[in-house]
């Protein structure tokens, strides 16, 4: 079992930005969802577990060692799959998985053979080893990703906005073999999409402003809202009168009609009870006065 300890990190930039602000997270094996909007400070935390950065203060240990002491600890046993993977040269898939199989250290010649066809045969690229990568689909960009990240047996994997871009179907593909992966090891999943998390991840936290505002299990911070939200259709020229009035978390189009949903202890007079989903949690926290 792998364990990453989080223990009250801040992070400060030269220039007085403060990008993390005393964060504490326990993650072990299995799929953990970071939500939270843009710049709400995911990538910083993710370039500081992998120690790319330095924090300011606190200490984040892989499986008991701390990582700013020892920074290898965490760098020889961590797959990373960024939400862009970059540009890919006039390469085939198979050689150029055993270029970043070199890279990463695996020097045995029959080891990284097997390695990288046995990945290619996991995301299920086996029949494409040969066709150049810069020609794939999305999802064969995005699996082609995920066999790049488990080259040398990573116990820790840092996946960043790993659907953007997917058509329904290549998506869930996609999700299932992080699905698969998960069961070993630490996934890291950083995304704005909550349906991901929703998907994927029995651990999360959301995040916004450098801090992790809630965290826990998707389900049990869902059960937290039963018989609290509440919606209803209203004419788009009243929309400012039931801000003023109402704990807005949310507005959607359903068949071309406004919607709001609020959050309230008390059925509000003219609203329905809704039941509680991951988008409400996402929105009720970040909409939360601090």
């Amino acid at each position: 079992m792998n364990t990453l300890s989080i223990n009250h990190l801040s992070l400060t930039y030269k220039n007085g930005s403060q990008a993390i602000k005393d964060i504490s997270l326990e993650i072990g094996n299995g799929m953990f969802g970071l939500l939270g909007p843009n710049g709400a400070g995911k990538s910083s935390l993710m370039k500081t577990i992998v120690g790319l950065q330095k924090p300011s203060s606190g200490n984040i240990l892989f499986n008991g060692n701390d990582i700013s002491k020892n920074p290898d600890c965490i760098k020889q046993n961590l797959g990373f799959l960024p939400q862009d993977f970059g540009v890919y040269p006039k390469i085939s898939a198979y050689d150029l998985l055993n270029h970043i199989a070199i890279l990463k250290g695996i020097k045995e010649h029959s080891e990284r053979k097997d390695q990288v066809f046995n990945l290619l045969e996991k995301v299920n690229l086996s029949d494409f080893r040969n066709k150049e990568v810069h020609t794939f689909s999305g999802g064969m960009k995005q699996r082609f990703g995920v066999a790049q990240a488990l080259l040398g047996n990573p116990k820790i994997i840092i996946v960043d906005e790993p659907t953007a871009g997917l058509d329904p179907e290549e998506r869930n593909r996609f999700n299932s073999l992080l699905n698969d992966i998960s069961k070993e090891v630490i996934v890291i999943l950083s995304t704005h999409l909550v349906e991901d998390v929703r998907n994927l991840c029995s651990e999360m936290a959301i995040m916004d402003k450098g801090q992790v505002l809630r965290k826990g299990k998707p389900n049990d911070l869902i059960s937290e809202l039963e018989n609290r939200i509440w919606s209803k259709p209203i004419d788009k020229n009243e929309w400012e009168t039931y801000q003023l009035s109402h704990h807005i978390i949310s507005q959607q189009l359903i068949e071309r009609e406004l919607y709001i949903t609020t959050f309230s202890e008390e059925q509000p007079n003219g609203f329905n009870s809704v039941s509680p989903l991951l988008e409400h949690v996402y929105f009720h926290t970040l909409r939360q006065k601090p």
